[in-house]
């Protein structure tokens, strides 16, 4: 998350993104997260962008944390009431045991595929035991930037499941489908739960 164009577009287009994501605080995904969580439940919302899912978690009663790159996208999500932001990124996740779940939606995708491994093994550290991750991106092979500059890493459902398999995950749920993007072009995703061992 460190690609200046892709960082660049973001902070041009926040409030459009902000309008574009509105609906996410009632999402099916992250209400299942969040039933799924303890009552008072820390969490963190890693690429948040304008807060709305951290936002929920708040005010559901958990100590929600929110990080993204872009300064625009992390005034908005300090805006949330309850929610801790701060402009960070994947590689300054360096806590162990500190977190009951983290919510990763669509924010992997825009870091090169090199770094997902070293990532996902510093969300498991970073999860108390059976800990919780929600995690979301499109589906494809390889790496490319999209119509309006963004750079995105794509991985197909197998070696993503392979991928959080080798890094200490199980897999509880998960979902495919498509939907438009900033960019306004349909793109396959998968959006899916696992834990850390117990």
């Amino acid at each position: 998350m460190s690609d200046a164009k892709t960082l660049s577009v973001y902070a041009a287009k926040a409030a459009e993104y902000a309008k574009l994501t509105s609906g996410e605080e009632a999402s099916p995904s992250l209400l299942r997260f969040i039933s799924a969580l303890p009552q008072g439940a820390r969490t963190l919302d890693i690429g948040c962008g304008p807060g709305f899912a951290a936002g929920t978690m708040a005010a559901a009663g958990m100590e929600a944390e929110a990080w993204d790159p872009v300064p625009e996208m992390v005034a908005m999500a300090a805006e949330r009431t309850g929610v801790r932001a701060r402009e960070a990124i994947y590689s300054d996740l360096r806590e162990a045991d500190a977190y009951d779940g983290i919510w990763c939606n669509f924010s992997m995708l825009h870091t090169p595929l090199t770094a997902w491994p070293d990532q996902f093994t510093s969300i498991a550290r970073a999860l108390r035991p059976g800990g919780l991750l929600h995690f979301g991106t499109k589906l494809g092979v390889g790496e490319k930037r999209d119509g309006i500059g963004r750079l995105y890493s794509y991985m197909t459902e197998s070696a993503l499941l392979a991928l959080l398999g080798q890094t200490g995950f199980t897999v509880e749920y998960s979902r495919t489908g498509e939907e438009k993007g900033l960019d306004g072009k349909l793109a396959p995703f998968i959006v899916l739960q696992a834990r850390t061992d117990a």
